[in-house]
C-alpha cells in the first residue's frame, strides 16, 4: 500500500511539473533589460510558453488563456550565473567538498558533475538573489580554501604514490566543470566538461616543483605525452609505448583540449604570469580561459587582442598575495573597456553567491558600463562556456530564465517578485525565510519540541 502512495505521488508530482512547464506567461508593463541585440526596452511584454521564451518586445501581444504577471513598472532580466561557483558541491565549506580530489591517477579525469546535489539548501537562497544559472568549475587539490599565498601553494598533498615517489603531473590539472541550473528537481545539469582546470602562478609552481618555469615544461610533457598517445592508442593498450606521466583516463581527458574542443581555464592572478599562459596557450594551439586575473588590467591589451575571456571578482582591491600586489576594483571595467569578454565571479563561499549582483554595481561604480556588468552575469559566460544557444539572455527561443525585480537589479533592495527556470516558477522561500517567518511572532504556540511534557 505504501509502494502504492508513493507512486501516485509521484505521478501527481510529474503531473505537476508538466502543467507548471506547459503554462503560458505573459510579464507585461515591465521595463526589460534583455543582454541580448535588443538592448533595453523601456516598457514591454515578455510571452513564455512550453518552458521558452515565445515574444518580447514593448509590441508583443499577450496570447489568450495566458497567466498575466504585471511588472507595475518593475524590472524583467536574465537569470544571473554565478561563475566559478561552488553551488551544488559545496553545502558547509569547513565540512568539505566535491570539488577537488588527491588521487594519482586522477587530475584531468575527475569530473565534477557525478558530485553534484540537486537538493542543495543553498540554491533557494541563491535563487532570491535572481541566480538561475552555475559554472561550477574544481579548484585544485591540497588548496585549503582561501586567497593566502600559502594555501595557494601547499604542495604536501600533491603526492603520486606510497612515499609521494614518480610524477605529480595528474595535479597540474584539476579537473572538468560543469554548467547546472538551479531550479528545483532532480535534474541540473545543463552541459559537462564545459572546461579544464589547471592552476598557474605560485600554485602551479609549487606542484612542478617550486618553480613557476617547471610547471610550463611538465605542462608541455604532459600535452606531449597526449599527442603520442591519441596517435598510438592501440600501442598503450599492448603496452607497447614509451611511458606517459599521466594515467589512461587523464590522458583521454585532455583530447580535447588538445583539439582545441575543450578550453583551459587558468587560475593566474600576476600579469607576468598571464602573459607566459597567453604565451603557453598560442604555443599549444588550445583555447584559454583566465580565472582571476587580479592584475589583468595590466595586460588588457594583450588579452584582448588574443580574444581570451577573464573570469574575475570585481572586489577584488587589495593585494591579498604578491601576485595581486596591483589589484584594483576598476579591473573589470578597464578590461572590457579594452575590448575583453568579462565574466564576473562572486567571494564568500556558496553561501554568498546571491551577493553576485551587488559586485556587479559595485563594478558600474567603477568605471565598467552598466550594460557591459549586466551581460558580465547573464550572457558572457553563458558564451564562455558553451550554453549561450538556450540561456544567458532575453532572446525568442531560449530557455525561458529570468527574474522579476521591483527595481534595478544591482541595487541592493530591490527584490525579485517572480524567478523563472526553463519556463517553471521557483519558490521565492529559502530555509532562512522559512526560519524567519515560524519565530517572527513570539506569541505563536512553540513547535512541540520546545514545550516541556
Amino acid at each position: 500500500m505504501r509502494k502504492l502512495l508513493m507512486s501516485a505521488a509521484a505521478v501527481a508530482a510529474l503531473s505537476l511539473a508538466a502543467a507548471a512547464h506547459a503554462e503560458t506567461v505573459a510579464i507585461t508593463n515591465a521595463k526589460i533589460l534583455t543582454a541580448g541585440p535588443a538592448g533595453e526596452i523601456a516598457s514591454g511584454t515578455v510571452v513564455i510558453k512550453d518552458g521558452k521564451i515565445a515574444a518580447v518586445g514593448a509590441g508583443a501581444a499577450v496570447p489568450a488563456g495566458a497567466r498575466v504577471i504585471d511588472a507595475r513598472g518593475g524590472v524583467v532580466a536574465p537569470g544571473f550565473f554565478a561563475t566559478g561557483s561552488l553551488l551544488g558541491e559545496t553545502e558547509v565549506g569547513s565540512l568539505g567538498n566535491d570539488l577537488s580530489v588527491n588521487n594519482p591517477e586522477i587530475g584531468a579525469s575527475f569530473d565534477i558533475q557525478y558530485g553534484l546535489n540537486p537538493g542543495s539548501m543553498q540554491f533557494p537562497v541563491a535563487r532570491l538573489g535572481g541566480l538561475t544559472s552555475a559554472v561550477v568549475l574544481p579548484i585544485p587539490a591540497g588548496r585549503r580554501g582561501g586567497d593566502a599565498d600559502e594555501e595557494d601553494t601547499d604542495a604536501s598533498a600533491y603526492t603520486a604514490g606510497p612515499g609521494g615517489e614518480g610524477s605529480k603531473s595528474h595535479a597540474l590539472f584539476s579537473g572538468q566543470g560543469a554548467v547546472i541550473d538551479l531550479g528545483v528537481g532532480d535534474t541540473i545539469l545543463t552541459r559537462a566538461k564545459v572546461a579544464m582546470v589547471a592552476p598557474f602562478g605560485s600554485g602551479g609552481a609549487a606542484i612542478a616543483g617550486g618553480a613557476r618555469g617547471a610547471e610550463f615544461v611538465a605542462l608541455k610533457e604532459a600535452f606531449a605525452d597526449v599527442r603520442d598517445y591519441m596517435k598510438n592508442k592501440a600501442a598503450y593498450d599492448r603496452a607497447n609505448l614509451r611511458d606517459l606521466g599521466l594515467s589512461k583516463g587523464d590522458l583521454e581527458a585532455l583530447i580535447p583540449v588538445v583539439e582545441g574542443r575543450m578550453p583551459l581555464v587558468a587560475n593566474v592572478s600576476r600579469a607576468s604570469d598571464i602573459r607566459q599562459v597567453l604565451a603557453f596557450a598560442r604555443e599549444e594551439h588550445i583555447k584559454l580561459i583566465i580565472n582571476g586575473g587580479q592584475e589583468a588590467w595590466m595586460v588588457a591589451g594583450e588579452i584582448a587582442k588574443a580574444g581570451v575571456p577573464v573570469l574575475l571578482n570585481p572586489l577584488d582591491d587589495r593585494p591579498e598575495s604578491y601576485e595581486e600586489l596591483a589589484a584594483t576594483m576598476d579591473n573589470a571595467g578597464r578590461l572590457a573597456a579594452a575590448g575583453v569578454t568579462v565574466a564576473l565571479e562572486a567571494t564568500g563561499g556558496s553561501a554568498r553567491e546571491r551577493e553576485m549582483r551587488y559586485g556587479a554595481g559595485n563594478a558600474v561604480s567603477h568605471g565598467m558600463a552598466y550594460d557591459a556588468a549586466l551581460k558580465a552575469i547573464t550572457i558572457n559566460p553563458a558564451k564562455i562556456f558553451g550554453v549561450a544557444d538556450r540561456t544567458g539572455s532575453l532572446e525568442p527561443g531560449k530557455d525561458a530564465d529570468l527574474v522579476v525585480w521591483t527595481g534595478d537589479p544591482f541595487e541592493p533592495l530591490s527584490q525579485p517578485t517572480a524567478v523563472f527556470i526553463h519556463g517553471q516558477a521557483q519558490p521565492l522561500t529559502s530555509r532562512q525565510t522559512e526560519l524567519r517567518d515560524r519565530y517572527k511572532d513570539l506569541g505563536r504556540p512553540l513547535p512541540p519540541g520546545y514545550t516541556h511534557p
